[in-house]
Parts: structure tokens; sequence; C-alpha cells
């Protein structure tokens, strides 16, 4: 026997537009109820056939009403006629309609009419007439009303626009303004993301486990005197996987967790967002233990202005301060801990930052090589993908990569895939996604002249050319003319990932970055606006040298960076007159010099210079294996095999005579 459903129905929600439907039908109701037995429907007829009826004295009362419609009353003897059978209709009872009015028509021209009725009435014909004028009252008080009914409806519609609209939820009605916008979730919620979902961030993930753990398990941390933290705050750049690790906080804790934006406290009247933030910790006080979550504090949390001035920026203080006030308010036993998220931690607050109200700074950086292989692995999972494909290759072919653009590079390849049929994801599909991503969408039917493909040819040459012949130039992955975005050409490089650079390092891949516009001089001896990019990048890469990191001899070790952001100088510098010349003087040497020395190695590799060319405008995209070909091995990567053979030999006698002397 089946059991019987023991859920009992939802109840329905309660909503506004119950009342409005409720209004109208109110009014429609006495629309029909206005239209009493003076007005009743008859059998519609046109004033001939009426004449008829008078003049054969089948009329007992004829009434005008509101001078436009005339109704009309047959004699009891014509209503039992068979001539008027269409007039016989019955009500809502059965019963048929003897009172009448039985027929109605348009008077037409009213004067006209009346002449006709008394002329009926001459000739002795039996019969009433009667004008009558029938207002309808409600309609009259409903006009009466309707200016007020206007103002209070257009009152209401501003104030839940203003007061962030939609109806439902906090903040969402004409009384709730002050009330916290934040989403609550809980472990009722479907919520799926864990620390699973979350690969890398290693680190990250330890410091937010064990702010986890405390909620989960409190007294293991209390019972050695050790107190709940207030607050974490997660800093990175952007598609690091902050609002990420967010949510696998609000799946792994099994507590109630309030998340919103810093902008949902942002409103256009004085005090809301004080009031938000107040309304925000009291809830979570009532549910803790709690956890609430911040994203874009910096919308709020900006440094507070020296200038008494009044105003948005005023109110977005006194926000911030209500928030230092709660955060700093509350004692350690509420469990109640606050993270937020922000890729702009050097313009928040002083105030916000110190210990006792965010105690934990968590820096998410972007993944190394082997993070970015544990995400690939988690974000193929759902995508169908071809056998043996490479995660190592994979993750070594983006470096740079966020996390979230990881994410975006697997799904282009998937679409691309789609795009040429194909059943599967393969390694090509990636490394067009790849492209796709860092260079733009190829324009492969762009107008470019004969003349201008060939100095691009030869442009993209010289960087593969000089880059092949230095040891510290990233190694080349190939070479294309098909252009992309805003580019004409490019050339792909698989840089190193180094936690530390060396001024020949930098100087290296400022010369081959010059080698593009040294190409144009060495085979033309002419130069183009084409290097515009590769100068940008040169210049950039010289003033950090001589400015920043101290890498100069006339300058020495000095830096004019600021990590905090505080001074911005303005319109000084932080230098003398003279000093800027030499800081000019020595990034113009830099460039010069490497740019000299990028001549120079074209020159005595002009003839292979003029085959990579020539072989890129025939095929438009070339590789590694291309340049090898031409150029040969690069000496650098064979010593640097020879090193390596030659140490592990010594490795082993180490090891050998580490193992005897125990």
């Amino acid at each position: 026997m089946a059991k019987k459903n023991s859920k009992t129905p939802p109840k329905p929600k309660f909503n506004s537009y119950w009342i409005y439907g409720g209004i109208a039908l109110f009014f429609l109701g006495l629309n029909f109820l206005s239209s009493g037995d003076d007005t009743a429907d008859g059998q519609q007829i046109n004033i001939s056939t009426f004449e008829r009826y008078l003049n054969n004295g089948d009329v007992s009362n004829v009434t005008v009403i509101n001078k436009s419609l005339a109704q009309v009353t047959l004699t009891e003897q014509a209503f039992n006629n068979p001539t008027h059978k269409l007039a016989q209709k019955k009500n809502l009872l059965g019963q048929l309609n003897i009172k009448g009015p039985h027929y109605q028509f348009e008077v037409g021209n009213l004067e006209l009419f009346q002449k006709k009725l008394e002329a009926a009435e001459q000739n002795n014909i039996q019969f009433v007439y009667d004008f009558k004028t029938i207002e309808d009252r409600w309609l009259g008080v409903l006009l009466n009303f309707l200016p007020l009914i206007l103002i209070i409806g257009v009152w209401i519609f501003l104030m839940r626009r203003m007061s962030g609209g939609g109806a439902g939820g906090a903040g969402g009605q004409i009384f709730n303004i002050g009330k916290s916008k934040a989403k609550l979730f809980d472990e009722k919620t479907d919520i799926k993301v864990t620390f699973k979902d979350v690969a890398g961030l290693e680190g990250a993930k330890e410091e937010v486990q064990e702010i986890v753990d405390f909620l989960k398990n409190p007294e293991k941390y209390t019972v050695l005197g050790g107190k709940i933290p207030k607050g974490a705050l997660l800093v990175g750049l952007p598609g690091t996987g902050k609002t990420l690790l967010a949510k696998a906080v609000a799946g792994e804790a099994k507590v109630p967790f309030f998340s919103l934006s810093g902008s949902d406290f942002v409103e256009m009247f004085v005090g809301v967002g004080a009031s938000r933030v107040r309304d925000l910790f009291k809830q979570a006080k009532d549910k803790s233990p709690a956890i609430i979550f911040i994203d874009e504090i910096d919308a709020i949390g900006r440094a507070r202005g020296k200038n008494n001035m009044t105003g948005s920026n005023d109110e977005r203080e006194n926000t911030l301060n209500q928030l230092l006030t709660e955060m700093d308010g509350f004692g350690t036993n509420t469990n109640v801990i606050v993270m937020a998220a922000t890729n702009r931690a050097d313009v928040l607050d002083k105030a916000l930052m110190r210990a006792g109200r965010f105690d934990r700074q968590i820096y998410v950086d972007l993944p190394d090589i082997r993070e970015r292989k544990e995400i690939f692995e988690v974000h193929l999972k759902p995508i169908k993908t071809q056998r043996g494909l490479d995660m190592d290759f994979l993750s070594k072919q983006t470096p740079g990569f966020s996390g979230a653009d990881i994410a975006n590079v697997c799904n282009e390849a998937a679409l691309i895939a789609a795009r040429n049929n194909k059943k599967s994801v393969g390694k090509q599909d990636f490394l067009d996604a790849v492209d796709r991503i860092v260079g733009g969408l190829e324009k492969k039917n762009k107008i470019i002249t004969t003349e201008e493909k060939k100095t691009i040819a030869f442009h993209e040459a010289g960087h593969a050319t000089v880059s092949w012949m230095l040891e510290h130039a990233a190694p080349l992955v190939k070479v294309t003319i098909v252009p992309r975005g805003k580019s004409l050409g490019a050339a792909w490089y698989l840089p190193e990932e180094r936690q530390i650079v060396r001024p020949e390092q930098m100087l290296d891949e400022m010369c081959a970055a010059l080698g593009g516009r040294a190409a144009e001089k060495v085979i033309f001896d002419k130069i183009s606006t084409g290097a515009l990019s590769d100068l940008e990048k040169v210049t950039k890469q010289a003033r950090a040298m001589v400015t920043i990191y101290g890498l100069n001899d006339k300058i020495g070790n000095l830096t004019y960076y600021d990590s905090s952001g505080e001074n911005s100088y303005g319109f000084t510098k932080p230098y003398s007159e003279s000093t800027a010349q030499t800081i000019d003087d020595e990034i113009s040497n830099i460039i010069e010099k490497e740019y000299k020395r990028a001549l120079n190695i074209l020159k005595k590799n002009s003839d292979k210079l003029t085959i990579l060319a020539e072989y890129l405008l025939e095929k438009e995209v070339i590789f590694n294996d291309d340049l090898e070909r031409i150029f040969g091995k690069r000496p650098f990567d064979e010593k640097e095999k020879t090193d390596e053979a030659d140490n592990a030999p010594n490795a082993e006698k180490e090891v050998k005579k580490e193992v005897k002397s125990k």
C-alpha cells in the first residue's frame, strides 16, 4: 500500500500585486452594479422599425436616456405577439422580461425625434414618453479621487525603485530601505562549491580552512586561550579566485553565510549605508556562529579624506565608520567572522586594515605551473577531451594566466572544437584558444598591401632571430603574420617563470623586443610605426631598471617607487631636475645600446633572416621547429643540458660519500 504524501503543499506567498488586482476587481464590480434596471439592455433596432411599431400601437412607453438612447417598452398584448419574439428574453431566474424595456436604439437628432413623438400623439396613438438623465455616481467619485490616487501610485513606484526595486527581499519594500541586502546561505541551500573545487591556492585554502574549522570546533582553539579572528581580507589580482574561495567557505562552513557586495551599502538616501551595516551585523549575531562576506570592499573601504566636505563621499565615510565600529564593537564570544575581498588593497583605509578588525590578510597570487595544471584538471572535467591530452603542456603554454583565464581557455577551446564539428577537444583547439584570448580574433580578410606584408614578415622574423641568438630571451613558440585584434603580426614566446630578474635577463628581453625595428632598418634601411608596442614595452622596462629596481650605475641603489601608494607626488617629483635629466639620459642610453646590439646580431645573420622572412611570407605561421631547421639548435640549450649531465655524477658521488659516512 502506497504511503500518503505527508508533505503539505506550500502556502502561496503574499504578493503586493494581489492588492492591485483586488482594487481593479472592486471598481469593475461597481461598474456592473451601477448599471441597474433603468439602463437594462433591450433588443437593438433602428428608428424606422420603431416608427412601424409605434404606428401599429405596439408601444406603451418610450424613455430617452441622456438625450441619445431611446428605450422602448411594448404593450402586454404586443409582447405576446409572435412578431416580437426576439424581445421575449428571459432573466436569470428563467422568467420573461414583461416589464421591459424590450427594444433600444440611437435617437440621432433629438429635436426631430421629439417632433415624431408629438405627431404620433396627435394621431391618437396611446403611449407615454419621457426624458431622463442618468448619472454614474461611482464614476464621479472615482474621477474626484483620481488625482490623489495617481499621486500615491507614483510615490509608491518611486520609493520602490529608489529602495532597490523588486518585491520581496530585505531592502525591496518601502519601509525596508535601511535593511541589509545580504543574501543568506546556510546548510539547507544548494551551494555545491567546496575546497575540492578550488585548485591551487594551497596557502590561502589553509588559512581559510582554519577559520572554518574554528567555527565548527571552537573549543579546540579556545581551550588554549586563543580568540576567534574577527576578519580575513582576501587580496589578489582579478580572476585569481577570491570570490570562489569565499563560495567554498560557504559550502564547507555549514553555518549561516551572509554574502553581499560593497556597493550594496551605497544608497542615495543619507544614513542608509550605516543603517544597512547595523542591520547586517544584527542578523549575523542573531544567527551566530556566522560568516559575513563583503565582495569588493573597496567600494566603501577607501581611505577617508582629510577635507571635511559633504555629499556622497561623506555618506560613504559614514558607512565606513559604522563598519569599523561594528567590527571592533562585538565581543569575541559572538562567533561572527567578517571576510572581504578586494584587488585594491592599496586604497583601503588604515583603520580597516589594523589588527582587531581584519586580523589576517590572505594574498591570492597568480597560479604557478603546478597550480595551473590542477586548475586545468578541475575545468576540464565537464569537457569531452581527446585521450592523452597533456596537462603539463597546457600549463606551460599559459604563463601568467589566472584561474578565470584558464576557465576561459577551456570554454573557448570547446567552442572552437564545436565550430569545427569535432567530437572531442584536442591539443590544437587549446592552442587556438590561447591565441584567441591573448592576441584577439584572427582577421584573415584584412586588406594589407604586398609591401606592408613583406615589412611585417621581416619585422616578426627580426624578433624571432634576435631572441633565438640571445641566452636569456624567452624561448619562441611560433611567429605569425596573420592579423589578430589590433596587431598586424605577433611572435609568441614561452617566458621562464622567475621569482627574481637579473639585469642581463632584462637587457636580453629588451634587445629581442627591438629586433623588429632593427630588422626593418637592416633590410629596407627604413623604419615604420609598426614597432609602437615594442617601444612602449622597452621604455617601461628601461625606466623600471633606472627608477624602481636600482639597476643603473649612475643613479645607484635608489628607488622612487612607493608601494604604499600614499605619495602620489602630484605635480612634483621626488628628485631634482638634474636627476631627472640623468634618468632620461640613462633610459635613452640603455635603449639605444640594445638597439645597436640587435642591429649587429641581424647584420651577422642577415641571410638566415631573409630565409626565415620568406618562409614566413609563404606559410604565414611558423613554429619553433622551423627556426631550429634554419638556425640550428640554440647553443644555450645544449649548454644547460651539458651542465645538468655534469652535475648528475657529482651528485651521485656526494650521495655515496654521505652513505659511507653513516
